[in-house]
């Protein structure tokens, strides 16, 4: 038989383009699979926390609750004396006595802090005999307590679809009580070896014979990119037990042959599968060296919605590998929900200082957002949410070191960073600013269409300086200027760039029946909590636009609660709900969501800012068409935004 010649050889970027037009690469249908089973699978959907995390307030250490403004000035020398209750607070006990003024409750790590107190003592620092403790040392509002809601929010998006589980998002998903997860289910491929000199690993060798290598290399490879490998053995150049092979092989999602593709006498496999179209074959021959004999195919199956990639990928080990990894792996890929690979140790700046203590080693997990044109190419940002937290390293991309001889890292340092894994990748969005569940929406949005996001929250203020410094790709700001009264664009400069974003509603939640907020306007109602020295608010942390306004409303007063700051709308709405604070300012949709009375107080505007300079990356100006699209717009109006 004379050898046929490759006559049409496409161009890699064709070839490719070819390929991927033909083939549906959509993630294939969620299936469930048990908690126990779902690390190194795709997320299907978003996860939504149905509770707190921790569900109350929560000790740090063995010691006192106590009222930190009762600890103030207290020294060796000068302590101060406070009354000891007698209740003792283990974990696992609900308090029933509330700290009063001048008076402390016992306390061990992992015990629900009482009703008053803001703070814990640690025991190490204190004397306690005959009822009354000394205090040896002053601690802040909030020190050693992880307050409720403090690590996830009831309602929060914790973990997005797309996301790929490791030992990080499972302990996320077992701290909520997740038993089943719905995952993307994984693509089972095909792989076929085609050959008479081929035999499997453990048979008997002679000479003219090679043992197959390629399907436990195309096996493992399958697996790593999120497949599950279906290996159908080793199939005789011999056209009727191909065709027989590849029926049972298009049953799977994928169909890979190693070997038999090259336009030689005894290479039977492109001739099969050219008895098999539409769309049948769609290159053969590629420009590529290795890789030269590559056969692209799409074949449909009885039964199957959309066609099954094939390809016969050249016999040569080398050639085979390359070769898959240049087409076939982005296609599993994509079926299998995976985003694609990335990243070991990169260098960073630090945009904030960071305290250590001396005579330790210090590990400081970090977020990194990428500097363009820098020579230092990421910021890393400390996530400080302390040990207790769940999500910190879930959301971490690596991590420092600081030396037990420093005592910090000054704001513009360069560190090193280790990255937890090697699949991390920038992300090809960062925000950073002011947080609100009607971005959570985008942002999931956008990682749907294939762009990876990372969103951190500082607060509008901290954004706008992300912006101004070139560390983000987006903020989220709702600042208002009480000048022009106006919100967020007499905050710009030229370099700046606003997107419009929606309207959202700020009013004083509240728990339904409270008297002093009930069916008042917000001037009595403020007037009341302000008269009520029992009336405890929850604040929001500084930076954000929502304690502008708060400080706004106050006029210098600082009720009870003044110094305890939430992170979020959701945080405050914890706060309110559980009867640690009485009141708080947030957005009136996370009210009705928690179910909390709600006193109108500002519409206001939740916009978006980003550097001229990034306004045309890929990733900023999908954001920017996608917060214009009219199914978008309506979608925020059914969450209750005015878009």
């Amino acid at each position: 038989m004379q050898q046929e010649q490759f006559l049409n050889v496409l161009d890699r970027d064709e070839a490719e383009r070819r390929f991927r037009a033909a083939l549906d690469l959509r993630p294939l249908e969620p299936e469930d699979t048990a908690l126990s089973a779902a690390r190194g699978r795709v997320l299907a959907e978003d996860v939504v926390a149905p509770l707190d995390v921790p569900g109350f307030d929560r000790a740090n250490v063995d010691g006192f609750a106590v009222r930190s403004s009762d600890t103030f000035g207290a020294t060796e020398t000068q302590p101060r004396l406070l009354r000891l209750n007698a209740e003792v607070l283990a974990t696992g006990i609900t308090p029933q006595q509330s700290i009063a003024p001048e008076t402390a409750t016992a306390i061990a790590t992992g015990a629900m802090v009482p009703r008053g107190a803001d703070a814990v003592v640690m025991i190490e620092y204190t004397d306690a005999a005959d009822g009354k403790l000394v205090v040896r040392r002053p601690v802040a509002p909030g020190a050693n307590i992880t307050f409720a809601g403090a690590d996830i929010g009831s309602g929060e998006t914790v973990l997005r679809r797309g996301d790929v589980l490791t030992s990080r998002e499972t302990g996320v998903l077992a701290a909520l009580g997740f038993a089943v997860i719905p995952v993307v289910r994984r693509p089972r491929v095909a792989i076929l070896s085609t050959g008479d000199e081929i035999v499997p690993p453990g048979a008997a060798m002679r000479p003219g014979l090679v043992y197959d290598s390629n399907a436990t290399v195309l096996a493992d490879a399958v697996r790593e990119q999120g497949g599950e490998p279906v290996v159908l053995g080793i199939v005789p150049d011999e056209a009727s037990a191909l065709r027989a092979a590849l029926r049972i092989a298009l049953d799977c999602d994928v169909a890979l042959l190693s070997g038999g593709t090259s336009k030689g006498p005894g290479d039977v496999s492109y001739r099969a599968l050219g008895e098999l179209g539409p769309p049948g074959i769609l290159a053969h021959g590629v420009a590529l060296k290795p890789g030269k004999p590559l056969c692209l195919a799409a074949l449909h199956s009885p039964g199957k919605q959309r066609p099954v990639p094939v390809a016969v990928l050249p016999g040569f080990p080398t050639s085979a590998i390359f070769t898959f990894h240049e087409f076939i792996a982005p296609v599993i890929r994509r079926l299998a929900g995976r985003p694609e690979p990335a990243a070991a140790v990169v260098r960073a700046r630090l945009p904030m200082r960071i305290n250590s203590e001396r005579g330790r080693t210090e590990y400081v997990l970090v977020n990194l957002v990428t500097m363009e044109g820098a020579a230092v190419p990421y910021t890393a940002y400390p996530l400080g949410k302390g040990s207790g937290s769940v999500t910190t390293f879930s959301k971490a991309d690596g991590f420092l070191v600081i030396p037990r001889q420093r005592e910090y890292l000054e704001a513009g340092d360069e560190v090193s960073v280790q990255l937890i894994s090697e699949e991390l990748a920038p992300a090809d969005l960062v925000v950073i600013g002011s947080h609100c569940v009607g971005l959570d929406f985008l942002l999931g949005r956008l990682q749907e269409r294939g762009f990876r996001t990372k969103f951190l929250a500082v607060g509008s203020s901290g954004g706008l300086l992300a912006v101004k410094r070139g560390e983000c790709d987006v903020a989220g700001m709702h600042l208002f200027d009480p000048q022009t009264g106006t919100y967020n664009q007499s905050f710009l400069n030229e370099e700046q760039l606003l997107v419009p974003g929606y309207g959202r509603l700020q009013g004083i939640v509240f728990r339904r029946g409270d008297r002093r907020f009930e069916g008042k306007t917000i001037d009595e109602a403020v007037a009341a909590a302000l008269a009520d020295r029992d009336c405890v608010l929850v604040n929001r942390n500084r930076g954000s636009g929502t304690r502008v306004l708060l400080d706004q409303l106050l006029g210098g007063a600082q009720p009870a609660g003044f110094l305890t700051e939430a992170r979020s709308h959701n945080a405050v709405a914890v706060a309110v709900s559980q009867g640690r604070a009485d009141w708080g300012v947030a957005i009136e949709m996370v009210a009705r969501g928690a179910n909390l009375g709600f006193l109108p107080l500002q519409q206001e505007r939740y916009d978006f800012v980003l550097p001229r300079a990034r306004s045309e990356r890929p990733a900023v100006r999908a954001f920017r068409d996608l917060v214009r699209e009219p199914a978008t717009r309506a979608h925020l109006v059914a969450l209750g935004f005015d878009a």
